[in-house]
């Protein structure tokens, strides 16, 4: 079929992928589309929230949704790196068999991963980046579409490792997850205390989303919007001659050239999933906070004077 008419049928396809998930998930439609966005773009998504709102059902939820194969991680202080990539064995015959760990899979749930040290954290960087597993000298392909969902609470701090900037860059997306409204929370107790289950429909095939991701990144883009993403995160960089006041004021350390890379493979998406053909600055913005939010690194005066990343970036925008 034409690009055109594959999105035309990505535009559908999307919209019932969001009724499957609305069976279970109740509101939250901003996480959906920046997680659906994520990973139709090819990337991997960390999100922050309190406990009981739902993350792992929303990842589970939206696996089954994709028809895809799915694993969860339950990270803890004693997780070591070969619990997740797996490792080799002495078979009955005295030769050496790998035994693969819950990496290998399509979709994987890493959840809570800043409760598990660096080691086991840094174990998922080459899976996250290349797709690819090396163990004991040997490379292991992984199957594809490839996507990490990690989740991790904010409010407790006790006994965790706060993830490293370089593996917070290889998130494409920092979504935050807010408390429901009040008719949210009414629906949701209403659906989690009856005796009915709702049946996820798988609506894409494996091939099928890597077809989309190809789609996606084929979409043409003009100049002045590849250069309004790359003036934005140049913005933030208090070192840079584009950067304001405010900025400098407020941050140490502003986003890679991965956040350009990102903002426009998520406003292409973006454009597609609202049948646009290309996407303009209005699609960077849209995408700009949950691209930026955790590539930027406020300093103490921000801290006191109760800036977050958010308004900082709205500031920019």
């Amino acid at each position: 079929m034409s690009d055109v008419t594959a999105i035309h049928n990505l535009v559908q396809k999307r919209n019932e992928l969001k009724t499957e998930i609305a069976k279970i998930i109740v509101g939250q439609d901003d996480v959906v589309d920046q997680i659906l966005i994520c990973i139709f773009s090819g990337g991997h998504a960390l999100l922050i929230g309190v406990p009981g709102l739902a993350k792992t059902l929303l990842i589970n939820t939206l696996s089954q949704a994709l028809g895809l194969d799915f694993k969860r991680i339950q990270f803890t202080p004693d997780l070591m790196p070969s619990d997740i990539l797996g490792s080799e064995i002495l078979d009955e015959n005295r030769r050496f068999k790998f035994i693969k760990g819950p990496v290998f899979s399509n979709i994987i749930l890493a959840d809570e991963i800043n409760r598990t040290p660096p080691k086991t954290q840094a174990a998922l960087l080459e899976a996250m980046q290349e797709r690819s597993v090396t163990i004991a000298g040997e490379n292991h392909k992984l199957d594809l579409p490839y996507f990490v969902l990690a989740t991790q609470n904010p409010i407790e701090q006790e006994g965790t490792y706060p993830l490293p900037e370089a593996q917070l860059d290889r998130f494409m997306f920092a979504i935050k997850l807010e408390y429901p409204s009040f008719e949210e929370e009414v629906q949701v107790v209403k659906r989690t205390t009856s005796d009915n289950t709702s049946v996820i429909n798988p609506l894409f095939t494996a091939q099928e989303i890597i077809d989309f991701q190809h789609l996606i990144r084929r979409i043409p883009v003009a100049d002045n919007v590849i250069e309004y993403a790359v003036t934005l995160v140049s913005k933030t960089r208090p070192d840079n001659s584009l950067t304001n006041d405010f900025v400098k004021n407020y941050l140490d350390w502003g986003a890679g050239p991965r956040a350009s890379q990102n903002l426009i493979l998520a406003a292409k998406a973006h454009a597609a999933f609202n049948g646009k053909f290309s996407p303009d600055i209005e699609d960077v913005k849209a995408v700009a906070t949950g691209i930026l939010r955790h590539r930027i690194i406020k300093n103490y005066k921000a801290d006191a004077e109760g800036i977050t990343e958010e308004i900082i970036i709205q500031k920019l925008l």
